[in-house]
């Protein structure tokens, strides 16, 4: 589409060139190198991402983004050819999905969580398989909320630190979301969340140092 302006305060002659999106130029060649560190395996198969190493073995279908993996020596290599921006984008959230696997199973990740309450006392009992948490006296209710943990993630109290429960498991995601699900199954219902702040909230995350 072309325009040609011929107001008194413009340059006579002068045309502008809008550029469609459907005819953005594409990028030709796309991609992120992930290292693998000593210790850790990983093998890439129709978009299936194999990762294997000393805390275990995680595994990832990366079917639906239309990407290349590759496991070169060393290196992972994730290529896109040809993509338009949102299509480029996926290259760097498939490289690191695959890093937080590395970590998951030469580190492992750990989330801390704290008990907040004002008034009643949030009581928690977990199993002995450490894989659930049965919360009560939230806010004085009855109802007791039992929450399970995604495969992978175990649960248990701090030793060091009162009204403390610390998440623990390789996969990133299972353990992130096992804590909002904990999160979720305490907010506060038809109240004020300014003036009512009790729940159980998200004080520590990261890869376990320790």
């Amino acid at each position: 589409v072309s325009t040609q302006s011929t107001g008194s305060n413009s340059y006579p002659f002068c045309q502008t060139h809008i550029v469609p999106a459907h005819k953005m130029p594409k990028q030709i060649l796309t991609s992120r190198v992930v290292k693998i560190p000593d210790g850790v395996t990983v093998t890439a198969k129709a978009r299936t991402v194999h990762v294997f190493g000393p805390r275990g073995k995680l595994v990832k279908d990366f079917g639906t983004i239309q990407v290349d993996i590759q496991v070169r020596g060393k290196n992972v290599v994730v290529e896109r050819w040809w993509g338009k921006r949102k299509q480029v984008a996926t290259v760097r959230t498939v490289a690191s999905h695959i890093n937080n696997m590395i970590t998951g199973v030469t580190k492992g990740y750990r989330f801390k969580m704290r008990f907040v309450y004002a008034h009643f006392p949030i009581n928690a009992a977990i199993s002995d398989k450490k894989d659930s948490i049965e919360i009560r006296n939230f806010l004085g209710e009855k109802v007791v909320r039992r929450v399970t943990m995604l495969p992978g993630v175990t649960v248990e109290r701090s030793e060091k630190v009162k009204d403390e429960i610390i998440l623990e498991g390789n996969d990133l995601n299972n353990v992130s979301q096992s804590a909002a699900n904990i999160h979720m199954s305490t907010l506060v219902k038809r109240k004020d969340i300014r003036k009512f702040l009790d729940g159980i909230y998200v004080s520590e995350k990261g890869p376990i140092t320790d």
